[in-house]
């Protein structure tokens, strides 16, 4: 088995249960404008929020643009006339508070830490990322935490990982390693700095891609069998 000293770790969909997260902020946001949201409401939003985070991920689009871009494509599909930067700030202060995890992803965070240094690498936005891991009980599980609008730059670019290095202090790649559910974010991101990676790879999903990991799990727990 291969040693490793530091393990970078995605958030949201790999230790955060973003799905969750997502569905109650919505909920809370429309009904501050007397809107019951239904399945239409959700899968419309869920369709354009990862259409336009696969742009960030490429760099067509900012991530500020993105925060209320997603809201006015979603209110011209459900022709609702509510101005979006401002249900967008709305939005971001429900789902800052939500801190639900994944399964196992208590129990995975807590012996990473004994054994590694811990570094969460998040493209999420800052305030909300740090507000959401202050309230989490993995808070004291990790070393460091990488977010992407700090960093200037996102997974999969080097940059981000350029700038973990100057916050660690740890530039050692043989011995780093990066988990995450997202193959063109986390695994690709991996593989262009030049670091193993682990797919976390919940709901066996197959790999069209042409991105290859490192190493493949279906589960948290499995990890231990890697680390």
């Amino acid at each position: 088995m291969k040693t490793y000293e530091l393990v970078f770790i995605d958030a949201d969909d790999t230790l955060f249960d973003y799905r969750k997260a997502e569905k109650e902020a919505l909920s809370g946001a429309f009904q501050s404008h007397d809107i019951s949201i239904n399945d239409e409401i959700i899968k419309s939003y869920g369709s354009i929020n990862k259409e336009l985070w696969r742009k960030y991920e490429k760099n067509e689009i900012t991530q500020e643009a993105l925060r209320t871009e997603r809201f006015r494509l979603l209110f011209n599909d459900l022709s609702l006339t509510i101005d979006h930067a401002s249900f967008s700030e709305i939005y971001l202060d429900f789902l800052s508070n939500s801190a639900v995890l994944m399964e196992n992803a208590d129990t995975i965070c807590r012996y990473l830490h004994e054994n590694y240094t811990t570094v969460i690498i998040t493209n999420g936005i800052s305030k909300v990322q740090r507000n959401r891991f202050d309230k989490s009980p993995i808070r004291d599980c990790f070393d460091y935490l990488v977010i992407s609008e700090e960093a200037g730059c996102n997974k999969p670019h080097i940059g981000i990982f350029e700038y973990a290095e100057q916050i660690t202090g740890f530039s050692d790649r043989e011995k780093m390693i990066i988990v995450g559910d997202s193959l063109t974010s986390d695994i690709a991101g991996g593989i262009n700095y030049g670091i193993d990676t682990c797919w976390l790879n919940l709901h066996g999903t197959d790999n069209t891609k042409g991105i290859q990991p490192t190493y493949s799990v279906s589960n948290l727990l499995e990890l231990r069998n890697i680390l």
